[in-house]
């Protein structure tokens, strides 16, 4: 006993010394931030956001993401795009203007495995970790299939309360994990960002509070509106329970099973950070992944390539496919995978098969099968939900015509 307590002395005292030289690789570490609550109510001037967007790091406990031994390649295509023509909302745009217009901080896109465009804006270098909030959902999502692989949890129809107790007798009592990755469990949830009385706001104040255990406190006290299944409902809370089911099932950090199964697997070249709930504690399911521009665009080629890493399969058999399309709930088709976006209505299009990360603030990554293209879109929007004058579908589409 007295060897398996120094075992994790070691153990947290290298989780220390890793936390802080990710500070010190960080080359944005000097640079003045909005707080957390200041970046929910979308009150902050342009550059401010900028800043604070590659420094969330700063914002809560974290936990490092670690590479692995190899760098997964990404060499730049013989002929890079130099620019694009992009029809939106009944007008045309360019490459520059989207980049302005839509206040973009970074893209790449890569076609066939190679970098056919890649620029930094806003002050962002290839060494800016920038923030995913709402990507990190799929990152989320992606792991839940990994331990479903590796039988850790033993499949989509296992009930949350065989993992996570504390829901018994909750609106989560009898939902099961397909349910909460599809978020139609049922239980009542408002996401409205900007109102501090909303659901979402609560979970952000829990986790603001630091404490172990507060957020799966907010959402063990919701109410049921629905039967489970029957309904579905956009909800960050969900992913907390989400994130919750993995660290019960894996029985270790969310962050190390990353590096396992992904980061360290496929050859990420830069560590990542990952938001927690208190010092030491779970990670933020739905929201505080950073990572550098490139390792997200290795995280799309490790989807486009369905979880399949130097031959083995990381995801069960069909798992992207299965994540990626829309969901039938109640006989209506919802815009909505396995915490994956398809993309809607694209039947005889460019985007046909393909689908999106997305997180708040104009974060995506564009998956495309069909064409074999990975797109990245960092942004610095001013609101969470801000309406945006060139719609990412038209760029998206653009950019993939352009990339033939």
């Amino acid at each position: 006993m007295k060897i398996q307590a120094a075992f994790w002395i070691i153990i947290a005292f290298s989780m220390q010394v890793a936390q802080s030289q990710a500070q010190v690789d960080n080359p944005h570490s000097d640079e003045t931030i909005a707080t957390v609550r200041e970046v929910y109510d979308g009150t902050f001037l342009p550059d401010i956001g900028a800043n604070t967007f590659r420094n969330i790091d700063r914002l809560f406990s974290t936990r490092i993401v670690e590479t692995g031994s190899h760098v997964y390649p990404l060499p730049t295509r013989e002929k890079p795009i130099a620019n694009i023509s992009i029809e939106s909302n009944g007008r045309s745009y360019d490459l520059y203007d989207y980049l302005a217009v839509n206040r973009v901080s970074g893209l790449l896109a890569i076609k066939d495995g190679e970098v056919a465009y890649e620029t930094y804006q806003l002050g962002n270098t290839p060494r800016t970790r920038w923030m995913s909030m709402s990507i990190a959902k799929s990152i989320t999502a992606t792991l839940i299939g990994a331990a479903i692989k590796d039988g850790y949890i033993a499949g989509l129809d296992s009930q949350l309360v065989d993992y996570i107790p504390a829901l018994e007798g909750s609106a989560y009592d009898g939902v099961t994990v397909q349910q909460v990755l599809q978020m139609t469990s049922g239980a009542g949830w408002n996401e409205t960002y900007t109102d501090r009385s909303s659901d979402r706001r609560e979970l952000l104040e829990a986790q603001i509070a630091q404490e172990e255990g507060g957020m799966l406190r907010v959402m063990a006290n919701l109410e049921r509106v629905a039967e489970p299944g029957s309904r579905w409902n956009y909800s960050t809370g969900e992913t907390q329970v989400a994130a919750e089911l993995l660290h019960a099932a894996i029985e270790r950090p969310i962050s190390e099973y990353l590096t396992e199964k992904i980061w360290g697997n496929m050859g990420m070249e830069s560590q990542a950070n990952w938001w927690l709930e208190s010092p030491g504690g779970i990670e933020v399911g739905g929201s505080g992944f950073s990572a550098t521009l490139r390792d997200y665009g290795r995280f799309g080629q490790f989807l486009l390539d369905e979880g399949v890493v130097n031959g083995a399969p990381v995801l069960p058999d069909g798992w992207v496919k299965r994540a990626s399309q829309p969901n039938i709930i109640n006989g209506e088709e919802v815009e909505y995978g396995f915490m994956l976006w398809p993309e809607m209505n694209a039947q005889g299009s460019i985007h046909e098969e393909a689908y999106e990360a997305v997180g708040i603030f104009g974060q995506f990554i564009y998956v495309n099968p069909r064409e074999n293209v990975v797109i990245v879109v960092w942004s610095a929007r001013s609101k969470p939900e801000a309406t945006t004058v060139i719609a990412e579908a038209d760029f998206f589409a653009a950019m993939t015509r352009a990339l033939r």
